[in-house]
């Protein structure tokens, strides 16, 4: 996550807007922003909307569609809005735009769990993979 940022962040209304500005470090090798990079800030949009709108409970993404619309280059100010659809039991559905000041460059959908065991419940820390 330190490679995504720095993240800056606005309050808009009733949700949040995230931003980065990308460099060359975000970029694959054909000079581009890597989409790992795009989809990770549309992660992180779409977690914190859900996060918000469940009163701050702890979430997790369970499926994230991503859909790249153009190429950004490095330089490039991408902001990030997402908006909750719906809320269904432990379900919170997101839909999310990224766009630089030429337009959109990406949207997504997300399905995001609302987990019911607190952080130390979950045993983060003593996972494998983590």
């Amino acid at each position: 996550m330190g490679l995504v940022g720095p993240l800056w962040s606005r309050r808009e209304a009733d949700r949040y807007v995230f931003g980065v500005l990308v460099t060359r470090e975000h970029a694959n090798p054909a000079g581009m922003i890597h989409g790992g990079m795009i989809a990770s800030q549309l992660d992180q949009s779409v977690s914190t909307v859900a996060w918000e709108a469940t009163g701050r409970q702890p979430c997790v993404t369970g499926q994230l569609d991503t859909h790249f619309v153009v190429a950004v280059r490095p330089g490039a100010f991408i902001e990030a809005r997402s908006r909750v659809v719906r809320q269904a039991g432990s379900l919170v559905f997101v839909q999310a735009e990224l766009s630089v000041a030429s337009g959109i460059v990406a949207t997504g959908a997300a399905t995001i769990e609302v987990m019911r065991a607190s952080v130390n419940e979950l045993n983060v820390g003593n996972h494998p993979s983590v």
